[in-house]
């Protein structure tokens, strides 16, 4: 208990500090910081010959030098980012969440410099654990300073007040060439979710270590639980390693294809799993899978209800076919427990059970929300949402229907916004059986399903009919083409949303992306099928896991007894992970891969065999590193493979210049280890079409959009796009809204019940939507 009571008050005084250190002055906290490392670097200089001195001194050296120099990036980020907010209450952009970021970055350093300072003399002194934590959040700020000097880049060639790059698109294609060449594992090892609230980063090292266990599993082809149980024993190396893990994690986000993610982001489809989660959410009388069937329906016109457009089934791709739905309601309302809405009950086993008799029916409510999921269009249904849904339900007392649109790459744009458009122009004319009177409609939707919610009402408005009341998207992704912005540069850290999943989950939707062809009777078992093949062999998997688990610890701690890892001259204890030490150095001590250009990287990955170190053992599991997988963004395979020409033309004089033009002299960010990843940096046609980019639509068609409000994260790498989708909308006289949380990662309506962080952010978009479905009040006669 008293140990209990100790850990709990050093976290407090560490929070603390750390909420005083942001509130400092930037060049103040430089000072300090610079004025400490100084300290610390002439104290472990004096400290005899020893390696692990030595590279304290070193590392508090480095600190000072690239404080010094970023302090000056950010000050001039600061002094224009204003001008591209929507308005003074709103003070939110890509540039102010980069310098946010770095301030985060400079004040874990600042805190962790003074306790060096304070306690270096101690006998308890850790001098390898701060060592190792030091090194780890050094290469983070020299990664950092890289991405401010990049926005600066973006400062001078976008248009003005414009986030994304809009011009040559040749310029667009060097500038995020040599982006996708930087070092990212640092962030997903020591660092991961540094710039978040600390109650948030517990489940981000979760999520964290489960991906990378995963992705040895997946190249087998396991399955739901096979694949979970698999994970849950080979994590535990990841978990006492973090270096391993970031390394791990770069290489998986870097070389596996948009399958794997679907896969991994599935697991929360795993009837276990969503049951479980069921069970801490809110209890409401109504949850049942409806499947609407592919028949043509009349619409009337707005501007005359005598006329009608016949609304048709979605066809794109797979031709004519069922858009299930599913509907979600507190209460049992009048019409959802009637003959006509059972016709369409979806069986989902032991689930389809979930209407609750009840002996009085609540009249029909006069609102609907209509609900259009997340999941990058690639992965989830209205299961994974259904805990905050049903949330929802409760609070706003009103029934929901969440549409289970069909996913890319098997189905891709434009099929998705068929079946959203098809299904919402279903839910308006069926109301009744929905346990509403449809006087009040709203379209709510998180990232892809915001996504969702702008195009389907374009759609609404061009067919003539109905348009919603208003519209609610949490963190929506409006701009799919590839073109920088300053908080898209932050993907190179975000765990959750890294720039290669973002741009194969894009390529996937705009149909770059081929189907898995996997085996075909794995496909015919479908998702129960799969659930009951996996508990049988749950058992199975346990015991080998088991067996892997232990060889794993045991091959770890062979590695670390090795007499090399531990000198005999050293007279301090050395216990930094060996994957982040290994590095090779020149005889002047740099690193090489510092001063790499993508054009050298392609040449020693194709000159030189990748190191198996002893520690990275899953590097055959994921695949051979000689054939990575393309992340084709917007691009079909032979419009790829031109695009790998193009570049292998350039010279790596033109390279190099490049690089120059975005860093100062004597300045090289780390590259990365991985090799080069393939990704065509040149958009499709596709991707300019406002029913799938709907922040390029003209003003003619952003002007029939209903009234918007847009929840977002100021630390999501497409906050960029809320920001100027908002301000497009208000330069065309629209009705908008933007409320920008803080220290939230993409996807917190997702964790809605981890914290009170997320709890406030889902509690915000519940009153966006509340406002949407308040009727305004009549207008008071003049006296």
């Amino acid at each position: 208990m008293m140990m209990k009571r100790f850990t709990s008050c050093c976290r407090k005084r560490k929070f603390r500090a750390s909420r005083f250190m942001h509130s400092m002055d930037l060049h103040t906290m430089t000072q300090s910081l610079v004025t400490l490392a100084e300290d610390n670097m002439a104290f472990f200089l004096s400290q005899g010959p020893g390696e692990t001195a030595r590279r304290l001194s070193g590392v508090f050296a480095g600190i000072r030098e690239q404080a010094l120099g970023l302090e000056p990036a950010l000050g001039r980020l600061l002094g224009v980012a204003h001008l591209f907010d929507l308005d003074a209450e709103t003070p939110a952009n890509g540039y102010r969440s980069l310098v946010h970021t770095a301030r985060c970055c400079l004040a874990h350093l600042l805190h962790k410099s003074r306790y060096v300072a304070s306690n270096r003399r101690s006998i308890f002194f850790r001098a390898s654990h701060n060592l190792a934590e030091l090194e780890a959040y050094l290469t983070a700020l020299t990664q950092l300073r890289a991405l401010a000097y990049y926005a600066q880049r973006l400062l001078a060639t976008n248009e003005p007040g414009w986030l994304f790059f809009e011009g040559d698109e040749g310029l667009t294609a060097d500038f995020l060439r040599e982006y996708i060449t930087l070092h990212k594992g640092c962030f997903y090892g020591r660092c991961l979710g540094f710039q978040f609230t600390p109650a948030i980063r517990p489940f981000l090292q979760t999520i964290s270590i489960g991906l990378v266990s995963f992705g040895e599993h997946y190249k087998r082809n396991e399955t739901g639980l096979s694949v979970a149980a698999s994970s849950l024993f080979t994590s535990g190396r990841f978990a006492i390693d973090p270096e391993l893990r970031g390394t791990e994690f770069e290489r998986i986000t870097q070389n596996l294809d948009v399958h794997f993610w679907k896969a991994f982001w599935n697991i929360t489809e795993i009837e276990v799993l969503s049951s479980l989660a069921n069970m801490a959410s809110a209890t409401v009388r109504v949850s049942r899978l409806l499947s609407l069937p592919p028949e043509a329906f009349e619409m009337p016109l707005i501007a005359d209800p005598k006329l009608t457009v016949t609304i048709s089934p979605p066809l794109a791709h797979t031709g004519p076919g069922p858009v299930l739905v599913r509907l979600i309601s507190y209460d049992l309302r009048e019409g959802q427990d009637s003959e006509e809405l059972s016709r369409l009950v979806k069986s989902e086993g032991p689930r389809s059970l979930d209407l609750w008799p009840r002996p009085q029916q609540a009249p029909r409510s006069p609102s609907l929300v209509v609900h259009f999921h997340g999941g990058g269009f690639v992965a989830q249904t209205s299961k994974s949402h259904e805990p905050y849904l049903k949330s929802w339900a409760q609070e706003l007392g009103v029934p929901i229907l969440s549409i289970d649109y069909s996913l890319a790459p098997e189905a891709p744009f434009p099929r998705a916004l068929e079946e959203c458009f098809y299904a919402y122009c279903w839910a308006i004319k069926h109301c009744a059986l929905l346990g509403s009177t449809g006087e009040r409609i709203c379209l709510a939707g998180d990232s892809a399903g915001g996504n969702l919610c702008f195009t389907v009402s374009l759609r609404a408005a061009a067919y003539g009919v109905r348009v919603p009341d208003g519209i609610m998207a949490a963190y929506p992704a409006t701009m799919l083409q590839s073109t920088a912005s300053p908080s898209r540069l932050m993907s190179l850290m975000d765990p959750l949303l890294p720039l290669s999943v973002l741009c194969k989950c894009v390529s996937a939707y705009a149909g770059g992306e081929t189907e898995d062809h996997s085996d075909s009777d794995q496909k015919a078992l479908g998702m129960m099928g799969l659930v009951r093949r996996d508990t049988a062999l749950l058992f199975r998997d346990l015991r080998l896991s088991a067996s892997s688990w232990l060889n794993s610890f045991l091959e770890l701690s062979g590695h670390k007894s090795h007499p090399k890892s531990v000198p005999m001259a050293e007279p301090m204890r050395r216990s930094v992970s060996e994957a982040a030490l290994a590095q090779p150095e020149d005889p002047l001590g740099t690193d090489p891969l510092k001063s790499l250009t993508l054009h050298d990287l392609s040449l020693r990955s194709s000159t030189k065999t990748s190191d198996t170190s002893e520690l990275s053992l899953s590097a055959e599991k994921l695949g051979p590193s000689s054939t990575p997988s393309d992340v084709n963004f917007l691009l079909g395979p032979e419009d790829a493979q031109e695009e790998a020409e193009a570049q292998d033309e350039l010279t790596t004089k033109n390279r190099g210049h490049s690089v120059s033009a975005a860093f100062p002299e004597g300045f090289y960010p780390r590259r990365s280890s991985q090799g080069p990843t393939r990704m065509p940096l040149y958009s499709s046609p596709i991707a300019k079409n406002p029913f799938m980019s709907p922040l390029l639509a003209p003003d003619s068609m952003l002007q029939s959009l209903p009234p918007v409000h847009i929840v977002a994260c100021a630390l999501d790498p497409i906050l960029d796009d809320s920001v100027m989708f908002a301000r497009r909308l208000r330069s065309v006289g629209k009705s908008v809204t933007l409320r920008v949380v803080e220290d939230l990662p993409h996807g917190f309506l997702s964790l809605a019940a981890l914290c009170q962080e997320t709890r406030q952010a889902a509690a915000l978009c519940v009153e966006r939507i509340r406002l949407i479905l308040t009727p305004p009040e009549p207008a008071s006669p003049r006296v």
